[in-house]
């Protein structure tokens, strides 16, 4: 999408498909800053539904879109772009999300993209960052989720640790209180799991240091109007309200009774289990007091997808790390990225691919192609694609990640096969001729810029290609002459027929 219509959004959307709750929030941009207009929320608690195969409900995916239903009037008529949809730890468990998740774009008419733990923990920040004031020193930023936390710390707007737990209040529900019987042992045996999790970073945590804790999440705010309301507090959680809480809450001993002025109906089975991790990691962080901030994970999306249109792409700066981490050649890059965009005008009249979500995904993968070399020669395009799979790139969603790593898998040797395109469903021709047109831009730069590249014309049909050199050219360059007619048989494994004059 173009910048100018980027910025023309007069609302956007962001929906956080949680383990506990779904949230959303609409928003007027206005000069470029953000005015939130509508906030909705509801208790959904789809990891509750994953069963010991980590596979949904019907009852679980059914109460989530119901709800999304709901949201949906709300963002009904918003162009594509306007509106970004993330989910979190219930969904990067569940095995059968695919199935859920055709469902939500159904009903929403957006693409959901499945993020990972840390990036959660980085556009948390950024909504925390936005909504509170900007203070100088380190913060840490906690969210309990249903069935993951984040611990951040950052400074001012950027975060400088980022770290997910597999623990989170829906989760640690089922697993320590699954019939809403509460004792101290099971309490015990739940605050023992979250210190042991909270050791792989509490060092990290430490050696960074920080001046503020702030909570981002429906667990810390219930919890501190619990304090509040107890006359402990003035809606923060402290170590004092934390002790008197858990007290009322063992007396109680089943989740139905705990009557605790300031505790929601819809909170009441997830407490004891949220109580135990916050306490947790008061003592194995050090945290002595924790206000809550409004802003958390879907304000975070919101000035997320503001940056994508102000030339504050974070995504950009994730591949620039990327490429000076790999050492990648520069010049190199420059020379694919500019060819490949030419070449993407030449096949726009046939392919249609310029219009397409998913064109600056050519863009990034001509930057990085290369990052493998740094593993080893052999087999470079596999190393890359592991690489930037498996690796933590803040911006890029998983499905973001898989579809780079793609490209830069396919770039030499033999095109994706059917079945790995199938995975990416209606995008699979879209990609495999993205992929086409960036193999034509590396083989065009084969000699790597030492060598004056003639022009050459371009033609594209459906499922063929020609491309023209000036007279005599190949005759005289038989290197890429050999370049082209093996990628023409590369081509036609796929079903693509290549022609070169």
């Amino acid at each position: 999408m173009a910048e100018a219509e980027a910025n023309d959004f007069s609302l956007v959307a962001a929906i956080d498909l949680g383990s506990n709750s779904f949230h959303m929030v609409l928003a007027r941009v206005e000069q470029g800053e953000i005015r939130i207009l509508e906030r909705l929320g509801e208790k959904v608690q789809l990891a509750a539904g994953l069963d010991d195969d980590n596979m949904l409900s019907e009852e679980a995916m059914q109460r989530g879109l119901d709800c999304l239903r709901r949201f949906a009037q709300l963002i009904n008529g918003l162009p594509p772009g306007a509106v970004r949809i993330v989910a979190t730890s219930a969904l990067r468990e569940a095995r059968n999300r695919g199935q859920f998740i055709r469902q939500v774009q159904q009903v929403l008419g957006h693409r959901v993209e499945v993020i990972s733990g840390r990036e959660e923990a980085r556009l948390i920040y950024l909504g925390v960052s936005h909504t509170l004031a900007d203070d100088e020193g380190k913060r840490l930023v906690v969210d309990i989720g249903g069935g993951s936390t984040e611990f951040i710390v950052g400074e001012r707007f950027e975060s400088l640790l980022r770290e997910s737990l597999n623990v989170g209040c829906v989760a640690f529900s089922r697993q320590f209180f699954p019939d809403g019987r509460i004792t101290a042992a099971r309490y015990s045996q739940a605050y023992t799991a979250a210190r042991l999790e909270l050791m792989n970073i509490e060092q990290a945590i430490q050696r960074l240091g920080w001046s503020e804790a702030v909570g981002a999440s429906g667990t810390i705010r219930s919890v501190g109007q619990c304090i509040q309301a107890g006359g402990r507090g003035q809606g923060e959680v402290n170590r004092e309200g934390l002790q008197w809480l858990k007290r009322k809450v063992l007396k109680a001993a089943h989740v139905d009774k705990l009557d605790i002025q300031g505790l929601k109906p819809d909170r009441q089975p997830i407490l004891p289990a949220g109580l135990a991790i916050l306490e947790a990691l008061f003592d194995a962080l050090g945290v002595e007091v924790m206000p809550h901030s409004e802003g958390a994970l879907r304000e975070g999306v919101l000035y997320d997808l503001l940056g994508r249109y102000s030339h504050e792409d974070v995504r950009e700066r994730t591949l620039s790390a990327l490429m000076e981490r790999y050492h990648v050649d520069l010049d190199q890059a420059a020379r694919v990225e500019n060819k490949a965009l030419r070449l993407l005008q030449k096949v726009e009249p046939a392919w249609q691919l310029a219009q397409s979500k998913l064109a600056p995904m050519l863009v990034w993968a001509a930057r990085v192609h290369e990052i493998g070399l740094d593993i080893a020669h052999n087999q470079f395009h596999k190393h890359g694609a592991y690489l930037i799979e498996h690796s933590d790139l803040p911006g890029f969603s998983r499905p973001d990640q898989q579809t780079l790593a793609l490209l830069v898998r396919g770039h030499r040797r033999n095109l994706p096969n059917s079945d790995r395109l199938s995975e990416f469903g209606d995008e699979a021709v879209t990609l495999l001729r993205l992929c086409m047109v960036l193999r034509l831009a590396i083989l065009y730069h084969h000699i790597r810029g030492f060598q004056d590249m003639p022009e050459m014309t371009v033609e594209a049909a459906d499922d063929a290609l020609a491309v023209t050199f000036p007279a005599g050219w190949l005759e005289d360059n038989p290197l890429t002459q050999a370049d082209v007619e093996r990628e023409a048989q590369y081509w036609a494994k796929a079903g693509y027929r290549l022609t070169v004059r």
